[in-house]
């Protein structure tokens, strides 16, 4: 499978040394949260590592390695896997307290850092910066690959990959839709605030709608209705393209909820309507097999 991977890199990137990891900005994780979106809300939630193995890893990727936060319990093994996919800024503090909070719930999960290659969005400042700087160069394959290293990584080393889930939040909810598309092995997924329409390019040649049909793995999407960055056509649009299709994929609007609701860091957050989606992400995993 690596070797695969590093065929489809050197297609992507044939100007770079794929046997160096010259390519790499980032090989190792922030500590604490992104610039952007400081100053942090007294509200945020911090999870602790008491019963927990938690803490940075190195996944051997197709050229080279990227850092991941790893968290899983500190007793047993085999647990169920679960990809937590970064939001736009990176893996930064509030994506590692979502992997302690499942670990806690008994899952090994795992986030890789996913722009490792194009930069270090922790330190980025505004938002437009992130966007030019970092996220627009961030192909979907080489997203999709990293994510297939992450996921053997995490089987090779106390996971159960045959009870794997994935979610993702913001950036990382549209990820959800096309990793669930591209590996159907994957028992379950959570989408977070993702956005499922957009127009295509050359480094994101398709979005979720586009596999809507042919999506079989059974995703669970969770949107604010006041999102103004994700109208509610384009969510009806994805309903109407998930129903011939066989994944049993469901679609839930908070109707009060804005974009980032779940960020607990942030003022977008609804505590109320995020420890019910909470709930339901994790059943909804439990239904179907991943727990």
């Amino acid at each position: 499978m690596l070797e695969d991977q590093k065929n489809e890199l050197k297609s992507l990137f044939p100007e770079q040394d794929h046997n160096s990891r010259r390519g790499f900005l980032v090989t190792t994780l922030p500590a604490g949260f992104a610039i952007a979106v400081m100053p942090v809300s007294a509200q945020t939630i911090t999870t602790d590592t008491d019963g927990l193995t938690a803490g940075e890893v190195k996944i051997r990727v197709a050229d080279g390695e990227i850092p991941a936060y790893r968290a899983m319990p500190a007793k047993g093994k085999n647990f169920p896997v679960v990809l937590v996919i970064q939001e736009i800024f990176g893996v930064h503090e509030h994506i590692k307290d979502l992997c302690r909070r499942f670990a806690k719930k008994g899952h090994y999960a795992i986030a890789p850092a996913l722009y490792a290659r194009e930069g270090d969005p922790s330190k980025v400042e505004n938002m437009q910066a992130l966007m030019r700087d970092i996220v627009s160069k961030v192909p979907d394959a080489q997203v999709m690959t990293d994510i297939d290293s992450t996921l053997a990584f995490a089987g090779e080393h106390g996971g159960n990959i045959k009870k794997a889930a994935i979610t993702g939040f913001c950036w990382g909810g549209r990820v959800v839709w096309l990793y669930a598309a591209h590996n159907p092995k994957i028992k379950a997924g959570a989408a977070w605030y993702g956005r499922v329409v957009g127009q295509p390019s050359d480094l994101q040649p398709k979005h979720p709608i586009d596999m809507a049909a042919s999506l079989t793995v059974p995703v669970l999407g969770l949107y604010g209705g006041k999102d103004q960055g994700i109208p509610l056509e384009s969510l009806d649009k994805m309903r109407a393209a998930l129903k011939p299709g066989k994944s049993k994929s469901e679609i839930i609007v908070y109707p009060n909820a804005q974009h980032g609701f779940n960020a607990d860091y942030r003022p977008s957050y609804g505590k109320a309507d995020a420890e019910e989606a909470w709930g339901k992400m994790l059943a909804w995993f439990k239904k179907h097999g991943a727990a």
